[in-house]
Protein backbone atom coordinates (compact mmCIF):
# COMPACT_ATOMS: atom_id res chain seq x y z
CA UNK A 1 0.00 0.00 0.00
CA UNK A 2 1.55 3.29 -0.64
CA UNK A 3 1.81 6.23 1.64
CA UNK A 4 -0.99 7.93 -0.21
CA UNK A 5 -3.30 5.21 -0.53
CA UNK A 6 -2.70 4.83 3.29
CA UNK A 7 -3.63 8.58 4.33
CA UNK A 8 -6.50 8.04 2.18
CA UNK A 9 -7.58 5.04 4.44
CA UNK A 10 -6.19 7.07 8.06
CA UNK A 11 -8.83 9.61 6.72
CA UNK A 12 -11.82 7.14 6.44
CA UNK A 13 -10.95 5.76 9.44
CA UNK A 14 -10.86 9.08 10.76
CA UNK A 15 -14.48 9.83 9.89
CA UNK A 16 -15.81 6.53 11.46
CA UNK A 17 -14.71 7.42 15.12
CA UNK A 18 -16.04 11.49 13.92
CA UNK A 19 -12.01 12.73 14.77
CA UNK A 20 -11.77 13.63 10.64
CA UNK A 21 -13.17 17.14 11.78
CA UNK A 22 -10.24 18.16 13.46
CA UNK A 23 -7.76 16.44 11.35
CA UNK A 24 -6.24 18.55 9.11
CA UNK A 25 -4.69 15.90 6.76
CA UNK A 26 -8.04 15.26 5.23
CA UNK A 27 -7.81 18.69 3.36
CA UNK A 28 -4.23 18.81 2.84
CA UNK A 29 -3.54 15.36 1.92
CA UNK A 30 -2.58 14.90 -2.16
CA UNK A 31 -4.35 11.11 -2.60
CA UNK A 32 -3.82 9.08 -5.93
CA UNK A 33 -5.85 9.15 -8.44
CA UNK A 34 -9.09 10.93 -6.67
CA UNK A 35 -11.63 9.90 -9.92
CA UNK A 36 -10.71 6.37 -9.61
CA UNK A 37 -14.29 4.72 -9.09
CA UNK A 38 -12.77 1.10 -7.64
CA UNK A 39 -10.95 3.14 -5.12
CA UNK A 40 -13.90 4.60 -3.93
CA UNK A 41 -15.60 1.51 -3.38
CA UNK A 42 -12.61 0.00 -1.48
CA UNK A 43 -13.00 3.14 0.68
CA UNK A 44 -16.81 3.17 1.34
CA UNK A 45 -16.01 -0.81 2.32
CA UNK A 46 -12.93 0.88 4.68
CA UNK A 47 -15.32 3.51 6.08
CA UNK A 48 -18.54 1.19 7.00
CA UNK A 49 -16.79 -1.68 8.50
CA UNK A 50 -15.27 0.98 10.83
CA UNK A 51 -18.64 3.15 11.57
CA UNK A 52 -20.89 0.53 11.93
CA UNK A 53 -18.09 -1.07 14.66
CA UNK A 54 -18.79 1.59 16.75
CA UNK A 55 -21.40 1.75 19.67
CA UNK A 56 -22.85 5.35 18.64
CA UNK A 57 -23.39 4.17 15.12
CA UNK A 58 -26.35 2.50 13.47
CA UNK A 59 -27.77 4.81 10.77
CA UNK A 60 -27.69 4.29 7.55
CA UNK A 61 -29.06 7.39 6.84
CA UNK A 62 -26.88 9.12 8.76
CA UNK A 63 -23.95 7.22 7.36
CA UNK A 64 -24.82 8.09 3.87
CA UNK A 65 -25.02 11.81 4.73
CA UNK A 66 -21.60 12.03 7.16
CA UNK A 67 -19.76 9.90 4.38
CA UNK A 68 -16.95 12.39 3.03
CA UNK A 69 -16.87 13.08 -0.42
CA UNK A 70 -14.90 15.91 -0.95
CA UNK A 71 -11.85 14.30 -2.11
CA UNK A 72 -13.59 12.08 -5.00
CA UNK A 73 -13.04 13.95 -8.47
CA UNK A 74 -16.85 13.39 -9.85
CA UNK A 75 -16.21 15.25 -12.80
CA UNK A 76 -14.74 12.81 -15.38
CA UNK A 77 -18.07 10.98 -14.55
CA UNK A 78 -20.28 13.74 -15.05
CA UNK A 79 -21.82 13.70 -19.14
CA UNK A 80 -23.29 16.91 -18.40
CA UNK A 81 -21.53 19.54 -20.45
CA UNK A 82 -22.93 22.66 -19.38
CA UNK A 83 -22.93 23.79 -15.26
CA UNK A 84 -26.01 22.53 -13.45
CA UNK A 85 -27.88 23.53 -10.75
CA UNK A 86 -27.15 20.63 -8.01
CA UNK A 87 -23.61 19.37 -7.43
CA UNK A 88 -22.49 15.30 -8.49
CA UNK A 89 -21.59 14.81 -4.64
CA UNK A 90 -25.53 16.02 -3.22
CA UNK A 91 -27.06 13.95 -6.08
CA UNK A 92 -24.34 10.91 -5.50
CA UNK A 93 -25.59 10.57 -2.03
CA UNK A 94 -29.25 11.06 -2.80
CA UNK A 95 -28.90 7.63 -5.13
CA UNK A 96 -27.44 6.30 -2.56
CA UNK A 97 -29.84 6.53 -0.34
CA UNK A 98 -32.14 5.46 -2.73
CA UNK A 99 -30.51 2.13 -3.62
CA UNK A 100 -30.11 1.59 0.18
CA UNK A 101 -33.89 1.75 0.42
CA UNK A 102 -34.59 -0.14 -2.70
CA UNK A 103 -36.65 2.11 -4.14
CA UNK A 104 -37.01 1.42 -7.67
CA UNK A 105 -38.16 5.11 -8.98
CA UNK A 106 -37.24 8.23 -8.57
CA UNK A 107 -41.01 9.94 -7.35
CA UNK A 108 -39.94 7.62 -4.15
CA UNK A 109 -37.26 9.21 -4.00
CA UNK A 110 -38.64 12.30 -4.03
CA UNK A 111 -41.63 11.83 -1.78
CA UNK A 112 -38.67 10.70 1.03
CA UNK A 113 -36.91 14.16 0.25
CA UNK A 114 -39.76 15.99 1.03
CA UNK A 115 -40.82 14.46 3.77
CA UNK A 116 -38.00 14.37 5.38
CA UNK A 117 -36.56 17.88 5.32
CA UNK A 118 -33.56 16.92 7.93
CA UNK A 119 -32.48 14.50 5.35
CA UNK A 120 -32.56 17.42 2.09
CA UNK A 121 -30.85 19.73 4.20
CA UNK A 122 -28.06 16.93 5.49
CA UNK A 123 -27.36 15.75 1.94
CA UNK A 124 -26.74 19.24 0.77
CA UNK A 125 -30.32 20.17 -0.59
CA UNK A 126 -30.77 23.62 -0.59
CA UNK A 127 -33.94 23.10 -2.66
CA UNK A 128 -35.69 19.92 -3.68
CA UNK A 129 -34.99 18.96 -7.40
CA UNK A 130 -38.48 17.45 -9.10
CA UNK A 131 -38.43 14.42 -10.38
CA UNK A 132 -37.34 15.16 -14.29
CA UNK A 133 -34.12 16.07 -12.65
CA UNK A 134 -33.62 12.97 -10.17
CA UNK A 135 -33.87 10.93 -13.79
CA UNK A 136 -32.21 12.98 -15.88
CA UNK A 137 -29.22 12.64 -13.42
CA UNK A 138 -29.17 8.91 -13.14
CA UNK A 139 -29.99 8.28 -16.69
CA UNK A 140 -28.02 11.41 -18.70
CA UNK A 141 -25.84 12.88 -16.21
CA UNK A 142 -24.12 9.74 -13.98
CA UNK A 143 -22.11 7.17 -16.36
CA UNK A 144 -23.02 3.82 -16.48
CA UNK A 145 -19.35 3.18 -14.04
CA UNK A 146 -20.38 5.62 -11.68
CA UNK A 147 -24.21 4.02 -11.61
CA UNK A 148 -23.36 0.60 -11.32
CA UNK A 149 -20.19 2.00 -8.03
CA UNK A 150 -23.44 3.44 -6.05
CA UNK A 151 -25.80 0.50 -6.53
CA UNK A 152 -22.27 -1.93 -5.32
CA UNK A 153 -21.98 1.13 -2.83
CA UNK A 154 -25.34 0.97 -0.99
CA UNK A 155 -24.87 -2.67 -1.18
CA UNK A 156 -21.83 -2.63 1.19
CA UNK A 157 -23.03 0.31 3.38
CA UNK A 158 -25.98 -2.53 4.08
CA UNK A 159 -23.97 -5.61 4.54
CA UNK A 160 -21.78 -3.94 7.17
CA UNK A 161 -24.60 -2.24 8.72
CA UNK A 162 -26.79 -5.40 9.04
CA UNK A 163 -23.72 -7.39 10.41
CA UNK A 164 -22.80 -5.01 13.27
CA UNK A 165 -26.82 -4.74 14.19
CA UNK A 166 -27.97 -1.41 12.80
CA UNK A 167 -30.50 -0.54 11.77
CA UNK A 168 -31.07 -1.66 7.88
CA UNK A 169 -33.94 -0.26 5.70
CA UNK A 170 -34.31 -3.83 3.21
CA UNK A 171 -32.72 -6.94 3.34
CA UNK A 172 -28.64 -6.22 1.52
CA UNK A 173 -28.95 -9.23 -0.76
CA UNK A 174 -31.98 -8.23 -2.62
CA UNK A 175 -31.30 -5.35 -4.92
CA UNK A 176 -34.81 -4.00 -5.63
CA UNK A 177 -38.39 -3.46 -4.52
CA UNK A 178 -39.06 -5.75 -7.38
CA UNK A 179 -42.90 -7.47 -8.80
CA UNK A 180 -41.80 -10.76 -8.81
CA UNK A 181 -44.44 -11.70 -6.00
CA UNK A 182 -46.80 -9.90 -8.11
CA UNK A 183 -46.86 -11.03 -10.96
CA UNK A 184 -49.18 -10.18 -13.72
CA UNK A 185 -51.24 -12.91 -15.37
CA UNK A 186 -52.38 -12.48 -19.29
CA UNK A 187 -55.61 -11.73 -18.68
CA UNK A 188 -55.02 -8.48 -16.35
CA UNK A 189 -52.33 -6.77 -18.97
CA UNK A 190 -54.85 -8.35 -22.36
CA UNK A 191 -57.33 -5.95 -20.13
CA UNK A 192 -55.68 -3.27 -19.61
CA UNK A 193 -53.60 -3.11 -22.87
CA UNK A 194 -57.66 -3.57 -24.49
CA UNK A 195 -59.12 -0.24 -22.75
CA UNK A 196 -55.68 2.09 -23.73
CA UNK A 197 -55.50 0.57 -27.66
CA UNK A 198 -58.77 1.56 -28.09
CA UNK A 199 -57.91 5.45 -26.43
CA UNK A 200 -54.25 6.07 -28.63
CA UNK A 201 -56.23 4.65 -31.81
CA UNK A 202 -59.12 7.12 -31.18
CA UNK A 203 -56.57 9.71 -30.34
CA UNK A 204 -53.97 9.24 -33.23
CA UNK A 205 -56.41 8.20 -36.20
CA UNK A 206 -58.91 11.59 -36.50
CA UNK A 207 -55.25 13.11 -37.58
CA UNK A 208 -55.24 11.25 -41.25
CA UNK A 209 -57.95 13.24 -43.67
CA UNK A 210 -58.04 12.14 -47.04
CA UNK A 211 -60.13 15.49 -47.78
CA UNK A 212 -63.19 13.93 -49.14
CA UNK A 213 -65.98 16.28 -47.79
CA UNK A 214 -68.73 15.39 -45.53
CA UNK A 215 -71.31 14.44 -47.88
CA UNK A 216 -69.61 10.94 -48.47
CA UNK A 217 -71.62 8.05 -47.33
CA UNK A 218 -68.28 5.93 -46.46
CA UNK A 219 -66.98 6.76 -42.98
CA UNK A 220 -63.28 7.86 -43.53
CA UNK A 221 -62.79 5.83 -40.38
CA UNK A 222 -63.47 3.36 -42.33
CA UNK A 223 -59.82 4.00 -44.61
CA UNK A 224 -58.15 3.76 -41.87
CA UNK A 225 -59.31 0.70 -40.20
CA UNK A 226 -58.68 -0.61 -44.35
CA UNK A 227 -55.12 0.34 -43.98
CA UNK A 228 -54.56 -0.90 -40.47
CA UNK A 229 -56.51 -4.29 -41.29
CA UNK A 230 -53.68 -4.79 -44.58
CA UNK A 231 -51.36 -3.72 -42.27
CA UNK A 232 -52.28 -6.45 -39.91
CA UNK A 233 -52.03 -9.31 -42.33
CA UNK A 234 -48.82 -10.45 -44.05
CA UNK A 235 -48.67 -9.66 -47.76
CA UNK A 236 -52.11 -8.65 -48.24
CA UNK A 237 -52.57 -6.55 -50.97
CA UNK A 238 -55.09 -3.70 -51.22
CA UNK A 239 -57.77 -5.24 -53.49
CA UNK A 240 -57.81 -8.37 -51.64
CA UNK A 241 -57.42 -6.62 -48.65
CA UNK A 242 -60.68 -4.72 -49.04
CA UNK A 243 -62.96 -7.57 -50.02
CA UNK A 244 -61.52 -9.60 -46.84
CA UNK A 245 -62.18 -6.48 -45.24
CA UNK A 246 -65.54 -6.00 -45.84
CA UNK A 247 -66.90 -9.89 -44.48
CA UNK A 248 -64.58 -9.57 -41.49
CA UNK A 249 -65.48 -6.43 -40.53
CA UNK A 250 -68.55 -4.95 -39.27
CA UNK A 251 -69.47 -1.65 -41.11
CA UNK A 252 -72.08 -1.84 -43.68
CA UNK A 253 -69.93 -0.56 -46.49
CA UNK A 254 -66.19 -0.29 -47.15
CA UNK A 255 -64.06 1.19 -49.34
CA UNK A 256 -63.38 -0.58 -52.32
CA UNK A 257 -59.46 -1.61 -52.67
CA UNK A 258 -58.74 0.52 -55.85
CA UNK A 259 -60.96 3.08 -54.60
CA UNK A 260 -58.64 3.33 -51.21
CA UNK A 261 -55.63 3.51 -53.33
CA UNK A 262 -56.81 6.50 -55.66
CA UNK A 263 -57.57 8.76 -52.36
CA UNK A 264 -54.14 7.96 -51.20
CA UNK A 265 -52.89 8.87 -54.13
CA UNK A 266 -53.98 11.90 -54.10
CA UNK A 267 -52.83 13.00 -51.06
CA UNK A 268 -48.92 14.92 -51.15
CA UNK A 269 -45.92 13.54 -49.84
CA UNK A 270 -46.37 17.11 -47.96
CA UNK A 271 -50.05 16.53 -46.50
CA UNK A 272 -49.05 13.23 -45.07
CA UNK A 273 -46.12 14.14 -42.98
CA UNK A 274 -48.48 16.82 -41.91
CA UNK A 275 -51.26 14.64 -40.72
CA UNK A 276 -48.35 11.99 -39.07
CA UNK A 277 -47.05 14.90 -37.58
CA UNK A 278 -50.48 15.79 -36.03
CA UNK A 279 -50.80 12.07 -34.94
CA UNK A 280 -47.65 12.03 -32.99
CA UNK A 281 -48.66 15.44 -31.52
CA UNK A 282 -51.97 13.22 -30.31
CA UNK A 283 -50.35 10.47 -28.97
CA UNK A 284 -47.34 12.69 -26.92
CA UNK A 285 -50.10 14.76 -25.62
CA UNK A 286 -51.65 11.70 -23.74
CA UNK A 287 -48.51 9.94 -22.59
CA UNK A 288 -47.13 13.42 -21.11
CA UNK A 289 -50.19 13.17 -18.72
CA UNK A 290 -47.63 10.59 -17.17
CA UNK A 291 -44.42 11.61 -14.72
CA UNK A 292 -42.04 9.49 -17.37
CA UNK A 293 -42.50 10.98 -20.59
CA UNK A 294 -39.51 13.58 -19.90
CA UNK A 295 -37.16 11.08 -20.94
CA UNK A 296 -37.30 12.35 -24.51
CA UNK A 297 -34.26 13.63 -25.21
CA UNK A 298 -32.08 11.48 -26.75
CA UNK A 299 -32.93 11.01 -30.87
CA UNK A 300 -31.69 8.78 -33.28
CA UNK A 301 -31.79 9.17 -36.90
CA UNK A 302 -31.37 6.66 -39.66
CA UNK A 303 -32.32 5.57 -43.54
CA UNK A 304 -34.10 2.02 -44.40
CA UNK A 305 -35.14 0.76 -47.81
CA UNK A 306 -38.07 -1.96 -48.80
CA UNK A 307 -37.29 -5.35 -50.52
CA UNK A 308 -35.31 -5.37 -53.40
CA UNK A 309 -37.07 -3.47 -57.00
CA UNK A 310 -36.47 -6.03 -59.58
CA UNK A 311 -38.89 -4.74 -61.84
CA UNK A 312 -39.03 -1.76 -64.31
CA UNK A 313 -37.77 1.84 -62.62
CA UNK A 314 -38.26 3.20 -65.94
CA UNK A 315 -39.70 6.88 -64.77
CA UNK A 316 -38.82 6.24 -61.46
CA UNK A 317 -35.22 6.00 -60.88
CA UNK A 318 -35.49 8.58 -59.16
CA UNK A 319 -37.57 7.72 -56.44
CA UNK A 320 -35.86 4.16 -56.33
CA UNK A 321 -32.97 4.74 -56.01
CA UNK A 322 -29.80 2.29 -55.71
CA UNK A 323 -28.85 0.54 -52.51
CA UNK A 324 -25.43 -0.07 -50.66
CA UNK A 325 -25.92 -3.88 -52.13
CA UNK A 326 -25.89 -2.58 -55.20
CA UNK A 327 -29.50 -3.02 -55.58
CA UNK A 328 -32.31 -0.70 -55.96
CA UNK A 329 -35.49 0.04 -53.16
CA UNK A 330 -38.11 2.79 -52.27
CA UNK A 331 -35.97 4.46 -48.95
CA UNK A 332 -37.35 6.39 -46.05
CA UNK A 333 -35.12 8.28 -43.28
CA UNK A 334 -36.95 8.58 -39.87
CA UNK A 335 -36.09 10.13 -36.43
CA UNK A 336 -37.33 7.99 -33.23
CA UNK A 337 -36.82 8.27 -29.83
CA UNK A 338 -34.18 5.61 -28.17
CA UNK A 339 -32.82 5.25 -24.94
CA UNK A 340 -34.75 5.16 -21.83
CA UNK A 341 -37.41 6.89 -23.69
CA UNK A 342 -40.67 4.81 -25.17
CA UNK A 343 -38.82 4.89 -28.77
CA UNK A 344 -42.06 6.82 -30.75
CA UNK A 345 -40.77 7.43 -34.71
CA UNK A 346 -41.46 11.32 -34.45
CA UNK A 347 -41.15 11.66 -38.34
CA UNK A 348 -40.47 10.06 -41.63
CA UNK A 349 -39.73 11.45 -44.91
CA UNK A 350 -39.27 9.06 -48.24
CA UNK A 351 -35.24 9.96 -50.04
CA UNK A 352 -35.22 10.79 -53.87
CA UNK A 353 -31.98 9.74 -55.76
CA UNK A 354 -29.19 12.69 -55.25
CA UNK A 355 -31.20 14.25 -51.73
CA UNK A 356 -28.46 16.09 -49.46
CA UNK A 357 -28.22 13.82 -46.18
CA UNK A 358 -27.95 17.65 -44.52
CA UNK A 359 -30.89 18.37 -45.44
CA UNK A 360 -32.70 15.27 -44.42
CA UNK A 361 -30.99 15.81 -41.46
CA UNK A 362 -32.31 19.06 -40.75
CA UNK A 363 -35.47 18.37 -42.05
CA UNK A 364 -36.11 15.46 -39.42
CA UNK A 365 -34.38 16.96 -36.16
CA UNK A 366 -36.75 20.37 -37.28
CA UNK A 367 -39.70 17.97 -37.08
CA UNK A 368 -38.52 16.60 -33.67
CA UNK A 369 -37.64 19.30 -31.71
CA UNK A 370 -41.34 20.89 -32.28
CA UNK A 371 -42.26 17.34 -30.87
CA UNK A 372 -39.63 16.90 -27.85
CA UNK A 373 -36.91 18.25 -26.09
CA UNK A 374 -33.67 16.93 -28.38
CA UNK A 375 -30.51 17.16 -25.97
CA UNK A 376 -28.34 14.28 -28.26
CA UNK A 377 -28.59 12.55 -31.62
CA UNK A 378 -27.08 9.38 -32.36
CA UNK A 379 -26.48 8.36 -36.50
CA UNK A 380 -24.44 6.18 -38.42
CA UNK A 381 -21.25 6.81 -40.38
CA UNK A 382 -23.32 7.25 -43.44
CA UNK A 383 -23.88 10.68 -41.66
CA UNK A 384 -20.19 11.42 -40.69
CA UNK A 385 -20.01 14.70 -42.76
CA UNK A 386 -18.10 17.87 -40.94
CA UNK A 387 -21.18 20.09 -42.10
CA UNK A 388 -23.76 17.42 -40.55
CA UNK A 389 -22.08 17.82 -37.05
CA UNK A 390 -21.04 21.42 -37.53
CA UNK A 391 -25.41 22.02 -37.83
CA UNK A 392 -26.23 20.10 -34.89
CA UNK A 393 -23.58 21.80 -32.92
CA UNK A 394 -25.50 25.01 -34.50
CA UNK A 395 -28.35 24.09 -32.87
CA UNK A 396 -26.59 23.36 -29.68
CA UNK A 397 -27.23 19.93 -29.20
CA UNK A 398 -24.60 16.84 -29.05
CA UNK A 399 -24.17 14.37 -31.02
CA UNK A 400 -22.16 10.99 -31.44
CA UNK A 401 -21.62 9.14 -35.19
CA UNK A 402 -18.72 6.91 -35.84
CA UNK A 403 -16.13 8.27 -37.98
CA UNK A 404 -15.01 6.41 -41.39
CA UNK A 405 -11.46 5.22 -40.84
CA UNK A 406 -9.38 7.07 -43.63
CA UNK A 407 -5.35 7.06 -43.85
CA UNK A 408 -4.72 9.10 -39.86
CA UNK A 409 -7.51 6.67 -38.14
CA UNK A 410 -5.70 3.73 -39.39
CA UNK A 411 -2.14 4.91 -38.90
CA UNK A 412 -3.69 5.68 -34.72
CA UNK A 413 -5.18 2.84 -34.49
CA UNK A 414 -2.30 0.80 -35.67
CA UNK A 415 -0.04 2.29 -32.69
CA UNK A 416 -3.01 1.73 -30.47
CA UNK A 417 -3.03 -1.89 -31.47
CA UNK A 418 0.98 -2.09 -30.91
CA UNK A 419 0.72 -0.40 -27.57
CA UNK A 420 -2.57 -2.66 -26.58
CA UNK A 421 -4.66 0.07 -25.44
CA UNK A 422 -8.38 -0.12 -25.97
CA UNK A 423 -8.88 3.86 -25.63
CA UNK A 424 -7.55 6.84 -26.85
CA UNK A 425 -9.01 10.29 -27.39
CA UNK A 426 -8.04 13.32 -29.11
CA UNK A 427 -9.06 16.65 -30.29
CA UNK A 428 -9.87 17.36 -34.47
CA UNK A 429 -10.49 19.95 -36.91
CA UNK A 430 -12.69 19.29 -39.83
CA UNK A 431 -12.71 21.74 -42.86
CA UNK A 432 -15.80 23.32 -43.85
CA UNK A 433 -14.31 25.21 -46.75
CA UNK A 434 -13.25 29.18 -46.63
CA UNK A 435 -10.84 28.65 -43.45
CA UNK A 436 -14.07 27.75 -40.96
CA UNK A 437 -13.36 24.54 -38.74
CA UNK A 438 -15.76 22.31 -36.82
CA UNK A 439 -14.10 21.18 -34.06
CA UNK A 440 -14.83 17.53 -32.63
CA UNK A 441 -13.31 15.27 -30.21
CA UNK A 442 -12.25 11.42 -31.56
CA UNK A 443 -12.60 8.58 -29.19
CA UNK A 444 -10.90 5.58 -30.53
CA UNK A 445 -12.41 2.37 -28.60
CA UNK A 446 -11.49 -1.15 -28.90
CA UNK A 447 -14.24 -3.42 -30.07
CA UNK A 448 -14.88 -6.32 -27.10
CA UNK A 449 -14.53 -9.94 -28.47
CA UNK A 450 -13.47 -8.45 -31.65
CA UNK A 451 -12.90 -11.74 -34.28
CA UNK A 452 -10.08 -9.83 -35.96
CA UNK A 453 -6.68 -9.42 -34.95
CA UNK A 454 -5.55 -6.32 -36.59
CA UNK A 455 -6.23 -2.21 -36.24
CA UNK A 456 -10.12 -3.32 -37.69
CA UNK A 457 -10.53 -4.09 -33.63
CA UNK A 458 -10.84 -0.83 -33.24
CA UNK A 459 -14.10 2.08 -33.92
CA UNK A 460 -13.89 5.78 -34.09
CA UNK A 461 -16.35 8.12 -32.77
CA UNK A 462 -16.83 11.53 -33.24
CA UNK A 463 -18.42 13.78 -30.35
CA UNK A 464 -18.93 17.20 -29.68
CA UNK A 465 -19.65 16.39 -25.83
CA UNK A 466 -17.07 14.49 -23.36
CA UNK A 467 -16.03 11.41 -24.11
CA UNK A 468 -18.31 9.45 -22.15
CA UNK A 469 -20.81 10.42 -24.43
CA UNK A 470 -20.08 7.40 -26.16
CA UNK A 471 -22.05 4.96 -24.31
CA UNK A 472 -24.75 6.91 -25.64
CA UNK A 473 -24.37 5.00 -29.07
CA UNK A 474 -24.96 1.82 -27.81
CA UNK A 475 -29.08 3.15 -28.30
CA UNK A 476 -28.74 3.13 -31.64
CA UNK A 477 -29.59 -0.28 -32.30
CA UNK A 478 -32.71 0.66 -30.96
CA UNK A 479 -33.71 1.96 -34.05
CA UNK A 480 -32.89 -0.83 -36.40
CA UNK A 481 -34.79 -3.18 -34.07
CA UNK A 482 -38.12 -0.53 -34.20
CA UNK A 483 -37.54 -1.15 -38.32
CA UNK A 484 -38.17 -4.88 -38.65
CA UNK A 485 -41.50 -4.40 -36.56
CA UNK A 486 -42.30 -1.06 -38.43
CA UNK A 487 -42.19 -3.38 -41.86
CA UNK A 488 -44.28 -5.74 -40.29
CA UNK A 489 -47.04 -3.39 -39.91
CA UNK A 490 -46.70 -2.47 -43.81
CA UNK A 491 -49.47 -3.08 -46.39
CA UNK A 492 -48.10 -5.30 -49.36
CA UNK A 493 -48.03 -3.50 -52.60
CA UNK A 494 -46.61 -3.78 -55.95
CA UNK A 495 -47.70 -0.57 -57.43
CA UNK A 496 -44.82 2.23 -58.18
CA UNK A 497 -46.72 4.89 -56.69
CA UNK A 498 -44.00 7.07 -54.68
CA UNK A 499 -47.33 8.97 -52.35
CA UNK A 500 -48.45 5.17 -51.79
CA UNK A 501 -45.16 3.89 -50.91
CA UNK A 502 -44.49 5.99 -48.72
CA UNK A 503 -48.06 6.59 -46.91
CA UNK A 504 -47.94 2.72 -46.06
CA UNK A 505 -44.34 3.22 -44.82
CA UNK A 506 -45.65 6.25 -42.86
CA UNK A 507 -48.64 4.39 -41.58
CA UNK A 508 -46.69 1.35 -40.38
CA UNK A 509 -44.84 3.82 -38.32
CA UNK A 510 -47.73 5.15 -37.01
CA UNK A 511 -48.83 1.62 -35.98
CA UNK A 512 -45.58 0.80 -34.17
CA UNK A 513 -45.49 4.13 -32.12
CA UNK A 514 -49.08 3.24 -30.97
CA UNK A 515 -48.10 0.15 -29.96
CA UNK A 516 -44.83 1.20 -27.49
CA UNK A 517 -47.59 4.44 -26.33
CA UNK A 518 -50.17 1.34 -25.56
CA UNK A 519 -46.69 -0.62 -23.68
CA UNK A 520 -46.02 2.31 -21.93
CA UNK A 521 -49.61 3.35 -20.84
CA UNK A 522 -49.87 -0.22 -19.79
CA UNK A 523 -47.00 -0.51 -17.82
CA UNK A 524 -48.13 2.82 -15.84
CA UNK A 525 -51.40 1.52 -15.01
CA UNK A 526 -50.42 -2.07 -13.53
CA UNK A 527 -46.79 -1.92 -12.08
CA UNK A 528 -46.76 2.37 -11.67
CA UNK A 529 -43.13 1.90 -13.55
CA UNK A 530 -41.84 1.97 -17.13
CA UNK A 531 -39.40 -0.15 -18.47
CA UNK A 532 -37.68 -0.20 -21.93
CA UNK A 533 -38.33 -3.93 -22.47
CA UNK A 534 -42.61 -4.52 -23.71
CA UNK A 535 -45.04 -5.55 -21.32
CA UNK A 536 -47.39 -5.44 -23.71
CA UNK A 537 -46.06 -7.97 -27.03
CA UNK A 538 -46.63 -6.51 -30.92
CA UNK A 539 -48.79 -9.27 -31.30
CA UNK A 540 -51.42 -8.68 -28.70
CA UNK A 541 -51.49 -4.85 -30.13
CA UNK A 542 -52.10 -6.28 -33.47
CA UNK A 543 -54.68 -8.62 -31.82
CA UNK A 544 -56.58 -5.76 -30.27
CA UNK A 545 -56.36 -3.35 -33.14
CA UNK A 546 -58.17 -6.00 -35.06
CA UNK A 547 -60.87 -5.86 -32.87
CA UNK A 548 -60.46 -2.07 -32.67
CA UNK A 549 -61.08 -2.41 -36.54
CA UNK A 550 -64.39 -4.41 -36.44
CA UNK A 551 -62.41 -7.75 -37.10
CA UNK A 552 -61.91 -9.44 -34.23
Amino acid sequence: MTSTQASRRDVFRAVATDSYREWPAYDMTRLYDRSSLGALEEDIQTVASAWFAHEAHNSVDEFICELPLQYVDLAPHDQYDESATYTMRTLVRAFLLKEAYGWDHETTLLKNLKDRPSIQQQLGFETVPDQSTLWRTWHCRFSPDLQETIQKSARTVLINANREGGDVPRDPLRTSETHEDNRLTDHEVLTHTDEITEQASHIAYPAFSLNRGDSCEIHSNAFWDLQTYLGLRENLAANEGARSFFYDSQRDRTPLGHVHRDHIRGLSIESIREMYHEALQRLIDRVSETEVFHRAGLVAIDTTEAKPFTGDRTGHEDEIPGTKDGEYAYQWATVQLVGKAVPLVLDARPIRKGENRREIVMDLLDSAQELVQVDRVLMDRAFDSQHILEEIDQRGLGYVVPKRMYTSERAQAKRLLRWDRDRYVTDRKLHLGKNEWHETTLIYRRRENAESNDYTQYSVFMTNRRPGAVHFYDSRWEIESGYKSIKRFMAATTSKNFVLRFFYFAFACLLYSIWRAVDLLVQLELTGEYEQPPLVTAENTLTLLKKETGIG
